[in-house]
């Protein structure tokens, strides 16, 4: 049986935030200067202005103990959406002054106090097949991203409540 969807199959996305040259250097190569770079045990903290028709400003917490990075997407009001927090899984790693991300497809959309929506399961699953990701990154993704939706689910569908019981106080602007 064949998907009635065509998944766009692409690589995963890499991400470079460089805190000392306070820039963030997208999947795509540009380079955005940062406003604010906070670094905490638990994670990475960064606010940037945004070029992005819908939206101006994005703020967001790598956090490589959970594989997760939380962001708030500041829309413009014509493009505002029903969600509070964007979660993307994936793997971030710092290297000194140097943080760097690994998008694993999987997203969580959080609507806080009413509930969370998994997207992109068919991105992560077209991804394998295509031999862009391995079984076992896959597996990891799909096992912090329960996680996640059972964690932030608990906690009341309040992800900065779910991170404040383990231990990673998040702050937003």
């Amino acid at each position: 049986m064949t998907s009635a969807k065509q998944v766009h199959v692409h690589p995963p996305k890499v991400e470079v935030f460089d805190t000392l040259a306070r820039t963030n250097t997208d999947p795509k190569g540009f380079v955005r200067p940062v406003d604010v770079y906070e670094a905490h045990p638990w994670g990475l903290y960064m606010a940037r202005p945004a070029d992005h028709r819908q939206f101006h400003y994005v703020e967001s917490w790598l956090l490589p103990e959970l594989g997760l990075r939380a962001t708030i997407f500041h829309f413009v009001p014509e493009h505002r959406r029903d969600q509070d927090r964007y979660v993307d899984v994936g793997e971030y790693v710092a290297d000194g002054s140097v943080w760097r991300s690994t998008d694993h497809y999987l997203d969580i959309v959080v609507r806080t106090g009413r509930g969370q929506e998994l997207l992109d399961v068919d991105e992560l699953f077209g991804a394998v097949r295509a031999g862009l990701v391995s079984d076992d990154v896959a597996e990891a993704a799909v096992s912090r991203a329960a996680d996640a939706l059972d964690g932030i689910a608990a906690a009341g569908h309040d992800l900065d409540a779910w991170l404040h019981g383990r231990g990673m106080p998040v702050t937003w602007r």
